[in-house]
């Protein structure tokens, strides 16, 4: 297996949270069962380069396509992804990497290449089939949370469920940490319900106004969230959704917000050592 498909920093991450695998049975055993890494290898191949999982090359990688691909719906369905993302949270917040004060939030569309759940007409794409991915970030870009929906639904709708997908953040003594103190986001989050929405929950909204000259100044503060799309897009698969299942996709997401989060560990702990 290829080495930088899983660094040792990722998977001294991810081994703990795996579920065991099942006993081997006495009689008519089978094959051996491939080893994790060598199964994790094989999905960050499909997320890095976007090939569909028939054409991951089993000599490369250490397993199949097929076998990465059933070892991820295991372990989405077994909460891997989200677990992870949370301890990458929590280090970043140990660090003192991670400023929860503000926050940004916004969506990007996607094209949906096969049909399945969160799967609608995009507005943007000629009412072609697409989805959405919302996402939000603290005021240095790392990711906090993402969720998928189709590509039809309007992004102040995930607004709130958005704020609820943030886990509790831990890293330092006291009560782990889920809200901002702040949230920016452009013109199409500007409803005067769900700023009130946001002030109930204690959240100062700082939202453009619609038919507003342009030149607000919230691009200075906004702009991290634009920059952490552009890094989950730089993993292919994400780029256009393949998988019919809305859960596999989200996996995909989650695993790569760990892989951003783990990069800002590592580039942090270079610049220390140097």
């Amino acid at each position: 297996m290829r080495a930088d498909l899983v660094p040792d920093d990722l998977w001294e991450r991810v081994a703990p949270l795996l579920p065991p695998a099942p006993e081997r049975r006495r009689r008519c055993p089978g094959r051996l069962r491939v080893p994790d890494r060598a199964a994790l290898g094989g999905v960050m191949y499909v997320l890095r380069t976007g090939v569909a999982w028939r054409d991951v090359p089993a000599e490369m990688v250490g397993c199949s396509g097929v076998t990465a691909w059933r070892r991820l719906r295991d372990w989405t369905e077994a909460g891997v992804w989200p677990r992870l993302h949370s301890t990458l949270l929590s280090e970043l917040r140990s660090a003192d990497l991670l400023d929860l004060d503000d926050c940004a939030v916004d969506g990007s569309h996607i094209r949906a290449l096969k049909r399945g759940d969160h799967v609608g007409p995009s507005p943007v794409d000629r009412a072609r089939p697409g989805s959405k991915h919302h996402l939000i970030v603290d005021r240095n870009g790392s990711p906090l949370a993402v969720t998928l929906t189709g590509g039809n639904r309007h992004d102040v709708t995930q607004l709130l469920p958005l704020l609820d997908a943030v886990p509790p953040i831990r890293g330092v003594r006291g009560r782990p940490r889920r809200k901002p103190r702040r949230l920016f986001a452009d013109r199409g989050y500007d409803f005067d319900k769900y700023r009130r929405l946001l002030w109930k929950r204690g959240i100062k909204p700082v939202i453009a106004r619609r038919g507003a000259a342009h030149g607000s100044g919230l691009g200075k503060v906004r702009w991290v969230v634009e920059r952490a799309f552009a890094w989950l897009h730089q993993f292919k698969r994400l780029r256009t959704r393949y998988e019919r299942r809305a859960d596999l996709h989200q996996g995909l997401l989650e695993l790569a917000c760990s892989v951003i989060c783990l990069r800002r560990l590592q580039r942090t702990q270079a610049a220390v050592d140097q």
